[in-house]
This record gives C-alpha cells, structure tokens and sequence, in this order.
C-alpha cells in the first residue's frame, strides 16, 4: 500500500482557490486544452509526511503511531491550528515545472505535527520520507507546455493571492493508487 499523511482544506478554501486558478494562464491553457496537469480539487492536500509502499500488515502500527503523534500534538491546544492558502511558488524548472500554494497561518504547529510523525514512525521502525517538511498544495504540473513567460505571470499573480482562513481540524491517512488518474482512500484520521 501506498501511504501517506495529510491534511485537507475545506471545499470553501478550494473552491476559492479555483477561482484564482481559473484567471491564471495556466487556467487558460488548460481551457485551450494544454494539459497543464492542473491537480484535481477533490484531492487538494497539504502532505504532512508520505511513508511509500508499507506492507497490509503493518497498516496498525501505523495508526498506532499516527494516533500518538496527534495526540501529542493537540496535547495543551485549545483549538485547531488556523491556516489558509496565500502566495506561491514553483518547484522545478523546464519540463519538471510544478507550480504551488503556499500554506501560512499556524503553519509551526503543522511542522511541529510533521516531526511528531516523523519521530512515531522512526520508533516503530515503519517507512517515511526524510525530506524537509514545506507546507504546500499543488496546483500545476505544467512542465514545459506553458511558456516560461506564462509561468512567471502566474507566479506573480499567486503572490498576491490569499485564500480564507480555515481550521485544520484532522489529519488523514490516505492510501494513493497512482497513475494517469490517481486515486486515493482514506484509511483512518485523527482530530486535531
């Protein structure tokens, strides 16, 4: 199984979001029928940590060290880390063009939750990822099918955006089925 951690904003900051999409260039090519690889609204995430192949047995002591990650977390919290989706950037350049939106608000105690996962699952001896926790949302995976003007644009107008504040009440294990069409199942989630 393909697994990892995540947390979902709402359908309101999404669908804000779209709107800002829309009137991007990389909106307008994908209307002309460019594939701009636009990142599927119902599966907008922010990924707290992904753990790769894990074996069917192994799904328990994964939640197992997912719940104590989020229990530690909210341990001394009264309420949900407050986030939105503002800014941008771009990872990559050329053909390997993703474009992004960024995560601010209470975004210490998504990395402080992000480390907590990190350290459950190395207790547990269980698979995840090393790499530096960036709290952000893919939008675009436009390679170089959009030109490198087009792109520019579009990060200039992400750095103006600024979606609605939303709480960040869970956080979900999710099992990936990648491809053309990826899809995902949520397996478990704990509150936040």
């Amino acid at each position: 199984m393909r697994l990892f951690v995540a947390v979902y904003p709402p359908a309101e900051a999404v669908d804000d979001l779209c709107g800002q999409l829309a009137r991007l260039r990389i909106g307008a090519a994908a209307a002309e029928g460019i594939n701009v690889r636009l990142a599927d609204p119902a599966h907008a995430h922010v990924t707290l940590a992904f753990l790769g192949d894990v074996e069917a047995d192994q799904l328990i002591e994964v939640e197992s060290a997912l719940g104590l990650a989020a229990e530690w977390s909210r341990n001394g919290r009264e309420a949900a880390p407050r986030l939105r989706l503002a800014g941008g950037g771009r990872f990559g350049r050329g053909r390997f063009t993703v474009l992004w939106v960024d995560v601010r608000g209470e975004v210490a105690t998504l990395a402080v939750l992000a480390r907590l996962i990190r350290s459950r699952l190395r207790h547990a001896r269980l698979p995840h990822d090393e790499k530096p926790f960036r709290p952000h949302l893919t939008v675009a995976r436009p390679g170089d099918r959009v030109p490198p003007a087009d792109v520019a644009a579009d990060l200039a107008a992400l750095h103006d955006y600024q979606g609605p504040e939303w709480p960040a009440a869970e956080m979900v294990l999710m099992r990936s089925h990648p491809g053309p069409r990826p899809t995902y199942d949520r397996l478990a989630a704990w509150p936040l």
